[in-house]
């Protein structure tokens, strides 16, 4: 603006152009005087719009790879989804009414319409805290960040940890989100080992040879998708024992945490450490069987301020970008939490640990398969001994055949960084199980070859 008391003299511009300048075509200087200047040169008008770096550094391993399938399922049987991990798709595993019920009742109360912060309403965060709070662990309401789905949790926990160029530990074979978001953001992935031959355990000597100057996050996914397993206590104090030797804070993915079977027990790492600073993400996705609903959190447990306000702030801060997850779910959380009944969760284990069973025995029978038992989650992973498979190059090449031929889908293990094993989810119901059992047999029976030098052991 002009300093006050200028007067624009436009009639020199008015004489030579016919109408007024246009804002960028005058120029006021400091002095108060001002003067009319020629237009602005400008650059050649032309349409040259192209996508950001970062939807260009945005890959996601399994749609890469399922939308790449060109193949076809038979037409004579019926399609056998084993690659959805959404409980939902079959209806065959409903959420209990009391979950339904309190999302009605929040609804009718017309309490949740508008605005909370975008951390989540104060109320809500209560409640979350007060459901894992333990004496190992404690949690206040201010130890919570309500997300859009465990997603977004996981999301928000590397964008507050790391920068571009720094690295992160995420597992291998493991979610394929981790990649996903971490390179988007300009985030290096280390990938360490888990150990089908110990139940998945991590292979912690060479977990730790990975570790640097640059290395700012630990991902531990307890219990795992896609293998199914569950973490002894030994195992993830052995774990911590890494983090805390190199002062590395503990993203712990525990989305289906107490999702375990009767022979095995799920610990919160949290629980186990006052040292190590952890963001512990989960959400009622899976264990109360509404991933569409997208409510998720994270737990902070910082015993020993390591984290400080810093990270906590950052973290309200990043939240602050969509506000928060829906405030309808956000008012049915405290009934959700509270209400829900103990018979519901035993049922929904008691039929993925049948189904599991059933799946286990079922293709461990079936020469070249080598499938290994899960102990909770709602997966299994299962080897293929590519040796007895010739005319199969890999995985992807084995799952595409299964598909065209019998009309079963299972997530080749490329998509989780580790090939020559296939994931099957345990959700579906359990003659679909059985029938796909039976499938894959079939297929396996069709195409399984004696390996050079073998012949005497396939005799038998």
């Amino acid at each position: 603006m002009a300093a006050r008391g200028t007067v624009l003299n436009l009639a020199p511009w008015m004489q030579d152009h016919g109408s007024l300048p246009s804002v960028l075509d005058v120029h006021v200087n400091i002095t108060g005087r001002s003067s009319v200047l020629g237009k602005v040169k400008s650059r050649k008008a032309r349409w040259s719009v192209r996508p950001s770096d970062m939807s260009n550094k945005t890959f996601n391993p399994i749609r890469a790879i399922v939308d790449n399938m060109k193949v076809k399922p038979n037409p004579n049987k019926t399609m056998i989804a084993l690659s959805i991990g959404d409980p939902t798709v079959f209806g065959n595993l409903p959420t209990d009414p009391e979950v339904t019920q309190a999302m009605k009742d929040a609804l009718d109360s017309g309490k949740f319409n508008g605005y909370v912060p975008s951390i989540g309403h104060l109320s809500s965060r209560e409640e979350v805290a007060s459901y894992y709070h333990c004496p190992e662990a404690p949690l206040e309401a201010k130890d919570v960040i309500l997300t859009s789905g465990c997603s977004q949790a996981i999301e928000l926990c590397l964008a507050v940890l790391a920068n571009p160029g720094q690295n992160i530990l995420v597992p291998r074979p493991g979610f394929s989100l981790y990649r996903t978001l971490a390179e988007s953001m300009g985030i290096e992935v280390k990938l360490y080992n888990l150990l089908p031959e110990k139940n998945w355990e991590i292979d912690l000597k060479q977990l730790e040879s990975l570790i640097d100057e640059k290395t700012v996050c630990l991902i531990v996914n307890n219990p795992s998708n896609p293998c199914g397993s569950v973490f002894s206590r030994r195992h993830l104090q052995k774990i911590l024992a890494v983090a805390a030797r190199q002062c590395v804070p503990i993203l712990a993915d525990e989305i289906y945490g107490d999702m375990v079977f009767s022979d095995s027990k799920f610990e919160p790492l949290a629980t186990l450490s006052s040292n190590v600073p952890i963001l512990s993400c989960g959400g009622l996705a899976k264990r109360w069987l509404v991933p569409g609903w997208r409510m998720g959190w994270i737990l902070i447990h910082d015993r020993r301020d390591i984290f400080g306000n810093e990270i906590r702030d950052g973290l309200t801060k990043l939240s602050q970008r969509i506000l928060g997850p829906c405030t309808l779910v956000q008012g049915a959380l405290k009934s959700i939490l509270c209400r829900t009944p103990q018979e519901f969760y035993h049922n929904t284990l008691s039929f993925l640990k049948s189904n599991a069973d059933l799946c286990y025995g079922a293709l461990a029978a079936i020469p070249g398969l080598r499938p290994i038992r899960p102990s909770g989650a709602m997966y299994l992973m299962v080897g293929i001994e590519m040796e007895h498979f010739p005319e199969f190059e890999n995985d992807v090449e084995f799952t595409e055949r299964l598909v065209a031929e019998q009309s079963v889908h299972c997530l080749p293990a490329t998509c989780f960084e580790y090939p020559n094993f296939f994931r099957v989810v345990i959700t579906v119901p359990e003659v679909m199980m059985l029938e796909a059992c039976s499938r894959i047999q079939e297929f396996c029976e069709q195409h399984y070859h004696c390996a050079e030098g073998s012949q005497e052991e396939c005799d038998k």
